[in-house]
Parts: C-alpha cells; sequence; structure tokens
C-alpha cells in the first residue's frame, strides 16, 4: 500500500508568520534589553567618573574638614571608606580620641567587610589607652586577636595585651601571650618584640623552688674533735 508523503513546509513563509504575529511583542523586548544596555553602562560610566572625582579630591585633602567634605559628596565610594580612617588618624593628632573612635566606629558599620576594618579597630583600642580606658583596650585587643588571628594585626594585638598585663602586674598571663606570639608568629617582627618581653618578665614567686639556705664551711662552727689518747 503506498504511504502518503509528509506535507512540505516553507520555512521562509513560516517565519513570515510567526514575525507578523509577534513581531510587536520581540520588538518590545528587543528594545527594553537595548535601553538595560545603554543603562548599565551608563551607570558603570557615572560610578567610574564618580570614583575618579573622589580619588582626585582625597589626593588633595589635608586636613580633618577636607576629609569629611570627601565622605559628604563621595559617601559610596573607595575613597569615602579611606576618608574615614585619614578623619580619624586626625582627629587622634588633635587628642580627640573619642571622636576618632566614633568615627573609626562608622567606618566599620558601613565597611564590615573592608581589608583594613582590623586596622580600624586597632586604632580604637589605642584610642581607648590614650584615654586611660585600659580595661575596654585589653578587651578589645582580645577580640582582636580570636576574631582575626590570621591577620597582621593579630601578634601586635597580642603584645599590646602583654604591656597592659604588665602594667596591672599579671606577669604570668604576659608571659603565656609572649609565648603564644613566638609559637603562632615565629616568622614575624613582633615574635622578636614578644622574645625580649620575656626575657624581662620575672616569673611570679610561686613558680620558683624556695631557695635552700646553706652556711659557707668557713662561717660554720667547728666540730669537736676527740681528744687523742696518750
Amino acid at each position: 500500500m503506498p504511504t502518503v508523503p509528509p506535507p512540505s513546509y516553507d520555512a521562509a513563509l513560516e517565519t513570515r508568520v510567526f514575525w507578523d504575529r509577534f513581531k510587536s511583542q520581540i520588538i518590545a523586548a528587543l528594545i527594553i534589553v537595548l535601553l538595560a544596555i545603554i543603562g548599565f553602562g551608563g551607570y558603570r560610566f557615572y560610578i567610574d567618573r564618580n570614583a575618579a572625582a573622589a580619588s582626585a579630591m582625597l589626593a588633595s585633602a589635608k586636613s580633618a574638614g577636607a576629609y569629611q567634605q570627601v565622605i559628604a559628596n563621595y559617601p559610596n565610594t573607595a575613597a569615602a571608606a579611606d576618608a574615614y580612617l585619614l578623619l580619624a588618624e586626625a582627629q587622634r593628632k588633635e587628642k580627640k580620641f573619642a571622636d576618632a573612635n566614633t568615627t573609626l566606629q562608622v567606618f566599620i558599620n558601613k565597611n564590615p567587610d573592608h581589608e583594613l576594618v582590623s586596622t580600624a579597630k586597632m586604632a580604637m583600642a589605642a584610642n581607648l589607652e590614650s584615654m586611660g580606658k585600659n580595661d575596654q583596650a585589653l578587651s578589645m585587643y582580645q577580640q582582636i586577636a580570636s576574631t582575626y588571628p590570621n591577620s597582621f594585626n593579630a601578634p601586635l594585638a597580642l603584645l599590646s595585651q602583654v604591656y597592659l598585663l604588665k602594667q596591672k602586674n599579671q606577669t604570668e598571663e604576659a608571659r603565656r601571650l609572649c609565648e603564644t606570639i613566638l609559637t603562632r608568629y615565629r616568622e614575624s617582627f613582633w615574635a622578636g618584640e614578644a622574645a625580649q618581653e620575656l626575657r624581662l618578665l620575672k616569673p611570679s614567686v610561686s613558680s620558683e623552688p624556695a631557695p635552700t639556705s646553706e652556711i659557707p664551711p668557713f662561717l660554720a662552727a667547728p666540730s669537736a674533735t676527740p681528744a687523742k689518747p696518750k
């Protein structure tokens, strides 16, 4: 029995029919894609231009007021993040330690993943020391050392604890931290500083054996010698 051949299709005709039916939707979709590309390109151009202007302004800033102006004019740029750190340093030089810590905390809140967050916290702890708040500074150094053990600030945070513990006469704890620095960070500069501090720290009295008192032979009473028989 002869088979019926399949109907032939005209591809060009099908394409023409598809275009006539959906051309409005296709044109609308193409316009949306084109506008998105143009918008993204314009946004990138604006961001790059904004960042360049912020960097130029920061490069010429030399005072606390100038740093504040960079932050106000370009709040979401990398230059603004750097301006916070420079502003805090300027405030510290003016002995405005509380203001400097407020600035550093704002920097941390706005840039929690910034590579210099641990450095900002070290500066905050140093400011607390300058204000005589040694217990708070010690707590912050401990937090830095435990939270950022692999950062370049970790051994310095440990060593800073040593200095504060020495002031509190907590010698054994200071010795333990020096030994921790020598163990974990033996290749760093701070290991040499820790070794020097360790030599200066005297062990506690309880850890030393009680000295035995011996009378020198020349001070001992002569022993009685038995009389020789005649």
